[in-house]
């Protein structure tokens, strides 16, 4: 098929609305993004837009009109609430979600009950619809699941030889796609968030609800009420990931990763390749630029980017729900004081899994050793700890062994242990903590500091390997080692509280898990 590439003229109007009309596509522009469009009425010109862009059949539609009372044909009821909008914001980048009527077939409605319908304020995407004389669908003009092109050449790379015309209108106004509010559950819900912010909804029609696949993505079996639901959505061949860290952080580490790319903003300053997608406190440019950011990174090559977070109020909201599916939603959190929380049973090999981190770059800090220090320097501490335990001194310093022997046996001491102990070494913890810091703790849960931690990791082994390892490494008996253990959380324990499990048997491939770890979270 050849496709034509239409301009703005009266005379290319005319033979875009025709196309339409006789139920071909046409992609066009709009204030938010190039759509593709379709006759509305037509299910089998519809089901040529969902084999263009190789799209699901599942995902809904939007419906375009020319004019507001276009919409009263296509719904069951103009409710006063969608009146109260569509008077506030059409035309403009907002879509309605309503019960639809008998005019709308399932192919446009994804198989709902319902239709999502809006009026493009763009003078060319009006202009379209009047022309074709009959309400257009149209998603994104874009192959499914890559970013939403906001220029012409995206559409012409997508779109060529699999639609007949392509009207060149220019960058789009806005960058990203429209609001999208259902009214057709009991409180109004941002499906998907725009341009027209949640506090501008609520200011017209009272409580709105933003609904939670926005920022944390569907739940299993959901069903996408709206299109940009999906999980992966808008995403680029590079594989992103976002980097929730203050500025400086965020230019600490990625100035760190090699061949990496950085997707930031325009007063960050970083030494890697990188492709500005607006100014950190102007979320209306981050919206405009974000889409043709993450298309120029593919035609820069770039493999693994790491994108600075933005923010999630206002229209921040739909740059970052737009950045979020680009991402499948991997984001490496630097906010919190340690990486990486490393526990798991005594004997298991948590040492030997931090000599791995720290050969990937991770800085280790150990538990222990930051215990020792404290009862050698902490001399209120080490006074409570003899005044509760008694003799606990050799050679006018605290004996482990012999604090160990008092409250291994006896849960009550070792909790008491565990309440003097553990405030004054996590803080102590935190004071040694840089950038991609490994916490190694033993007792992570019973100090509560896994919340300090943006992944936890258990490293586990078998009975058998443990006691075997404890006896080697502690010179102390069989029994004594199953007594050490027996205090100690089970494995179940491990497997249901933390993220990552590693099992660190004998003849287990250690580096593929930890490098499948740390892949999965971004590194």
């Amino acid at each position: 098929m050849e496709t034509k590439v239409l301009s703005t003229n009266d005379e290319d109007i005319a033979l875009a609305g025709k196309l339409l009309a006789n139920g071909g596509l046409v992609a066009f522009p709009t204030e938010t993004v190039y759509g593709l469009g379709a006759n509305a009425l037509n299910e089998d010109a519809v089901k040529n837009i969902y084999k263009a862009k190789g799209r699901p059949s599942d995902n809904p539609l939007i419906v375009h009109i020319a004019n507001k009372e276009d919409i009263i044909p296509l719904v069951k009821e103009v409710t006063p609430k969608a009146q109260a909008l569509i008077d506030a914001f059409f035309p403009g980048p907002l879509t309605i979600i309503l019960p639809k009527s008998d005019l709308i077939g399932k192919v446009v409605s994804g198989g709902l009950d319902t239709v999502a319908v809006r009026m493009p304020i763009n003078e060319v995407a009006n202009k379209v619809i009047k022309a074709a004389g009959c309400p257009i669908a149209a998603p994104s003009a874009n192959t499914s699941g890559l970013p939403s092109p906001t220029r012409a050449k995206y559409v012409i790379d997508d779109m060529s030889g699999k639609i007949e015309a392509i009207i060149d209108g220019g960058d789009c106004e806005f960058g990203v796609e429209s609001t999208v509010i259902t009214l057709a559950t009991d409180i109004p819900t941002v499906l998907r968030p725009g341009a027209v912010t949640k506090e501008m909804l609520e200011g017209v029609i009272g409580e709105v609800e933003v609904a939670n696949a926005v920022l944390h993505g569907m739940k299993d079996n959901e069903t996408a009420a709206s299109p940009g639901m999906k999980y992966k959505h808008y995403a680029p061949k590079a594989r992103v990931v976002i980097v929730d860290a203050d500025r400086k952080t965020y230019e600490d580490f990625v100035n760190n990763q090699k061949g990496a790319f950085a997707l930031c903003f325009d007063e960050d300053e970083v030494s890697v390749p990188r492709v500005n997608f607006g100014s950190e406190n102007d979320d209306l440019s981050q919206a405009r630029e974000l889409f043709d950011a993450l298309r120029r990174l593919d035609e820069m090559g770039a493999k693994t980017v790491y994108a600075r977070i933005p923010h999630t109020t206002g229209v921040g909201m739909a740059v970052y729900n737009r950045l979020i599916r680009a991402a499948a939603f991997t984001v490496i959190d630097l906010t919190k004081p340690f990486t990486l929380g490393l526990t798991g049973q005594s004997g298991a090999g948590k040492s030997y899994i931090c000599k791995k981190l720290k050969e990937r770059g991770f800085n280790i800090i150990d538990c222990d050793e930051v215990v020792k220090n404290i009862y050698d320097t902490d001399e209120a501490l080490v006074k409570s700890l003899c005044a509760q335990f008694g003799d606990i001194m050799t050679d006018g310093k605290v004996d482990r062994k012999k604090l160990g022997n008092i409250v291994f046996n006896d849960k009550s001491k070792l909790e008491r242990l565990n309440e003097l102990v553990h405030p004054a070494v996590i803080d102590r913890c935190v004071s040694l903590s840089t950038l991609l810091s490994v916490l190694d703790a033993p007792q992570l849960f019973e100090a509560g500091a896994q919340d300090k931690c943006f992944k936890t990791i258990a490293v586990l082994a078998d009975e058998k390997t443990r006691l075997k390892r404890i006896i080697k490494r502690d010179n102390i008996s069989e029994k004594a080692a199953k007594s050490r253990l027996s205090s100690q959380f089970s494995e179940d324990y491990f497997k249901a509280n933390c993220d990552f499990v590693i099992y660190n048997n004998d003849g287990n491939d250690i580096d593929r898990e930890i490098d499948d770890i740390l892949h999965s979270l971004g590194f």
